[in-house]
């Protein structure tokens, strides 16, 4: 008897858990949100700099595509922050250096881009550490930065990028570059509202993850974008130049 009232107990506190550990999963992923993020969360945001906007790519490398964004950066003497996946990155070894040696920074976007539905916090964590040993042995240097693929930070996610050593950030501007209709007027008119001081844009260089052929509209809105923020007397560059989380400095101090 005092066998089984003990496995009751054991039973009715494992099914009293599940909504409590099911809260913990989902609860995080309301940063998706990019009012409550940017209000509540500025560092998740990827708020920095007043007088720096921070460049970001993700999904890729790709090279259909991503050789296209190096050019384009180059002409525009800009550096970016490209999140990578490992995978990816294990497949293009030659392209994921070529971005390191143009002076971009790696960043950590998974090892693959999947849906987190189910709690499942030692896989995510594995293939995060896989993901962040990838980007070290191309770049020569342990990453960073972590953004999750759709920008979704469950609690699996967050505690892996904790157990990782990696920081997670998001973003303040978007460009919807991955639809089917998107063109270089629709992803800079997406981008501008929310472009300021101290903001992290985030594009695509890849189309893997969307639309065929969605990416030429990233790249064709780049120089539009890049222009707006010199004109507004905004400098642009990674993350690492970005000093996420002190969103009222500027570059220097003195400065």
């Amino acid at each position: 008897m005092r066998g089984g009232a003990r496995r009751g107990r054991l039973l009715t506190a494992a099914i009293a858990a599940v909504p409590v550990l099911a809260a913990a999963h989902v609860v995080p992923a309301v940063t998706w949100l990019p009012g409550p993020r940017r209000a509540w969360l500025p560092a998740l945001a990827g708020a920095g700099r007043t007088d720096h906007v921070a460049l970001t790519f993700d999904d890729g490398p790709d090279p259909r595509s991503t050789p296209a964004f190096l050019a384009a950066l180059d002409d525009l003497a800009v550096r970016a922050t490209f999140f990578v996946l490992g995978e990816q990155v294990l497949a293009h070894r030659r392209l994921s250096h070529e971005i390191v040696r143009r002076g971009h920074e790696l960043a950590v976007h998974g090892w693959t881009h999947d849906r987190p539905w189910r709690p499942a916090p030692v896989r995510e964590t594995r293939r995060l550490a896989r993901a962040a040993r990838a980007v070290a042995e191309v770049s020569g240097a342990s990453p960073l930065w972590y953004r999750p693929p759709y920008g979704i930070l469950t609690g699996d996610r967050l505690l892996a990028a904790r157990r990782t050593g990696l920081r997670p950030v998001l973003w303040t501007a978007w460009g919807r570059d991955w639809a089917a209709g998107a063109s270089a007027d629709s992803v800079t008119a997406t981008v501008l509202p929310d472009l300021r001081g101290g903001g992290t844009v985030l594009l695509h260089d890849t189309d893997r993850q969307a639309a065929p052929d969605c990416w030429r509209a990233a790249l064709a809105a780049l120089p539009r974008l890049v222009g707006a923020c010199r004109e507004a007397g905004l400098t642009v560059g990674p993350l690492g130049e970005h000093e996420v989380g002190h969103p009222a400095r500027t570059a220097r101090a003195g400065r």
